[in-house]
């Protein structure tokens, strides 16, 4: 790695600090100001600004003809805010599940999850598939500024009368905070996919392993750096909503207009209608106990997230090498590692359910 690549690197993690900093601030300002919870704002300003990078990524590489680098990120994104972003998040600080999320939102991002594999049967991502799929984006987006509006509207008078005194001062400064730190976010982390893309292809990784792990993870640098920030800033709806809505975004809106850029849509390769999207699929209803059933991410579900993309990652790079150690792996996840899960969720549920049961009796 060459010293500009290094130092773009290191300039590129300041960035994606301070700009998550930045956009925190700001829109937990304006969620304040407007009469907006957090979550809204989350859900929709802050997911769709944090998604960006992977816009970006997607639609170029399916108009260059790289439609696994396109695909791979979309799907391996989505893994990665699951697993890595709410397992992280939740080892700084505990994360509250708010109740709207639970009843509304959730239910979107397992359905349009279970709706990718359908679509993607004949093997391609048509311009008509992803026409669809941005038609949801817009009706989800609508339907959230909705939500937002009917908060708005049971505000009580003395907070309206406190949001009517901000400055026009205030607005700009505060938007403008929202502006750079979204801009800081994508500059950071397309420095840093940038290098590490150019490493991985030297190394003779394919483009979908390249996709679903080197760019994925870097394209949500912005939701991890972001996801974080809000945390320790206590802003934890900001920091649950994000990742929901970046998911949702994710293959409603950057899914869709990828789709509908490429000349012929975007190819799904039978590995990842095999492997990637049914993995997608039981990360997104391994969030279904915890959602619905409890009101907190513990730190111990954190770190069962976390090791979970550990475990998907090395596969993944076993598997691109065909190395010798991949069947003793496969059955270690088999025989172990996700019936200790399935006990571990079930307990929690358990758990939740009891507290409720005694906090409601």
């Amino acid at each position: 790695m060459d010293a500009i690549t290094l130092t773009l690197f290191v300039v590129g993690i300041v960035l994606l600090i301070g700009g998550a900093e930045m956009l925190v601030r700001g829109a937990s300002w304006l969620a304040a100001a407007i009469g907006i919870s957090p979550l809204v704002i989350g859900l929709t300003v802050v997911a769709i600004g944090t998604s960006s990078p992977e816009l970006a990524v997607s639609v170029q590489s399916a108009v260059s003809g790289q439609p696994d680098i396109a695909f791979g990120n979309v799907v391996g994104s989505n893994v990665f805010n699951v697993l890595f972003i709410l397992g992280l998040t939740a080892l700084v600080a505990p994360l509250v599940v708010p109740g709207q999320l639970v009843r509304s939102d959730a239910p979107v991002m397992i359905g349009v999850s279970f709706l990718l594999p359908v679509l993607a049967l004949d093997g391609r991502i048509s311009r008509l598939d992803g026409a669809l799929l941005f038609a949801g984006v817009v009706a989800y987006t609508f339907r959230s500024i909705r939500q937002g509006r009917k908060e708005r509207g049971q505000m009580k008078e003395g907070r309206v009368a406190e949001v009517s005194r901000r400055s026009g001062w205030q607005w700009i400064a505060r938007m403008a905070l929202v502006v750079l730190g979204l801009v800081a976010l994508v500059l950071g982390s397309r420095w840093l996919v940038q290098g590490a893309v150019v490493i991985a292809q030297k190394l003779g990784v394919s483009e979908l392993v390249i996709g679903l792990t080197v760019v994925a993870a870097g394209t949500s640098l912005p939701e991890v750096a972001t996801s974080v920030v809000a945390a320790l800033r206590g802003e934890r709806d900001i920091a649950v909503g994000n990742v929901v809505g970046s998911n949702i975004f994710n293959l409603l809106a950057i899914l869709g207009i990828a789709s509908v850029a490429a000349p012929e849509g975007i190819r799904v390769s039978p590995a990842a209608l095999r492997f990637d999207i049914p993995v997608m699929i039981a990360v997104t209803v391994a969030c279904l106990p915890i959602f619905f059933t409890g009101t907190i991410i513990s730190r111990g579900e954190g770190a069962l997230f976390l090791g979970y993309y550990i475990a998907y990652t090395l596969y993944l790079v076993l598997n691109a090498a065909q190395h010798a150690m991949l069947p003793a792996f496969n059955a270690v996840m088999l025989v172990f590692a996700i019936p200790l899960t399935a006990v571990t969720l079930s307990v929690s549920a358990v758990r939740a359910v009891r507290a409720r049961k005694i906090a409601s009796g």
